[in-house]
Order: structure tokens, then sequence, then C-alpha cells
């Protein structure tokens, strides 16, 4: 006997629908371009020391607003000049200290994925005006959810064996018991896909690819690619 469907959750969606109100509607942000794309749901640690950050801080801080994150697609994080990408991610700060020479430690998560509608002039610290992004409706079947979990617990399990997998032996674990729950998720199909792409292995390009996936089947084929490109790579060593 099939069990009985279950009820879908009335916040996720509200919070559907408001990120979907808001999908054409351009607010200002502050902006933190750095070398690697933040997913939504990840946790960014950051230590802020340039004035211009400083200041996006204390005013994100003051007034408990989130900041975007793009990532850098040429130059360097440090003192201007680069060339950014025009897809990146809202990150709500979970945690913050000033330090008394004035630096900053923060850790901040991953939100609503965003669009840049139009750069505006660094001043004080990079702004845009920015557009929330939604993903497009699409399922993901637990047979692929299986199967792309699977691939990824054994490409992980070779690399340990040849001493590639580049974490410690706690971080490993825990990779592993998130990859056993995703395996059986029936998480909405977003939320899951990039869940699962925070734990794939892959470089800033490749992440921002998954980040830039229209939805979340497009999302599991970067993400199929990406261990092609893994199992290639193991495989020649």
């Amino acid at each position: 006997m099939a069990p009985p469907e279950q009820d879908p959750d009335p916040s996720q969606g509200r919070q559907e629908a408001r990120e979907r109100a808001e999908s054409d509607v351009a607010r200002e942000r502050a902006m933190f371009p750095l070398g690697s794309p933040l997913l939504p749901g990840a946790v960014l640690p950051l230590h802020i020391f340039e004035p211009r950050y400083r200041a996006l801080a204390r005013r994100c801080t003051s007034n408990n607003e989130p900041f975007g994150v793009v990532m850098i697609e040429r130059g360097s994080e440090v003192g201007g000049g680069d060339v950014r990408s025009d897809v990146g991610c809202l990150a709500s700060i979970a945690q913050h200290q000033e330090l008394p020479d004035g630096r900053w430690v923060m850790l901040a998560t991953g939100g609503p994925r965003i669009r840049i509608a139009e750069w505006l002039p660094d001043n004080p610290y990079p702004r845009a005006m920015t557009i929330i992004w939604p993903d497009e409706p699409s399922e993901v079947d637990s047979q692929t959810r299986r199967a792309t979990v699977a691939r990824l617990r054994r490409l992980r399990a070779l690399a340990s064996e040849i001493g590639a997998l580049g974490v410690t032996a706690a971080e490993s674990a825990a990779i592993d018991d998130r990859l056993a729950q995703l395996g059986e998720a029936t998480t909405e199909p977003t939320d899951w896909s990039f869940q699962l792409a925070a734990l794939v292995p892959a470089g800033s390009f490749d992440r921002h690819a998954m980040l830039s996936a229209p939805d979340p089947a497009d999302r599991v084929e970067v993400i199929a690619g990406v261990l092609d490109g893994v199992e290639e790579l193991l495989g020649g060593r």
C-alpha cells in the first residue's frame, strides 16, 4: 500500500511565495565579492580587514540586513578592479565581532539566490541593485537522488583509498553521515540540490555553475558533470 501523501509545509510555501513576489523587485545591497561563490544554506566565515568591508560590516550589523556575495571571475579580492559574476547569493549574518584594532570576524549563512541587475559605484564599498532569483519548479525523483548520492559516496571512498580526500577523518565522517541522510531525504528539490552541491568536491567555477543552474534538475545534471571530472581524475591516478 502506498504511504499517504504528506501535506506540503506551509512555511515553505510562504517562503517561496515571498521570494517569487520579490523576484522582479530590484533592491540596493551591499556586496562582498569573493574568490569562491556562496551556495544557499552554506556557512561563510569571514575575516574582514579592508576599510571598505569594515564599513559594510557596520552597515549590515547595525541594520540587521544581509549582504550579497558574488564570485570574482577575474582579479583579486583585495583592492578592487575585479570582474564579478552577475549571479550570487544573499548572506545573513549569524555571528559577528568587531576586534579592538578595527578588524571584524563574522559568520554568515547563504540565503536566497540573487541576480545582479546593475552594479553601482564602489562607494564606500561594493554595491549593486539585486533581484531575488528563485529556482524554476522541477522535480528530482528518489531514484535519481539515491543514485547521485551513491556515486558521490563511491568516489569519496576511492579518494580516501589513495589519500586524496583532502579533509580530516572527523570531517569525512560528518560528510558521510550527511550524504546518507540526503540519499533518503524527501526534502524540497531546491534545498536538497543545494545541500548536495555543498558536499561535492568542486572548484570555484564548477560551484558557480551549480549555483547558476536554473532549476534543481539542471543542478543535478551539473553535479553529474562535475562527478564525471572527479571520476576521470581519480581513475588516472
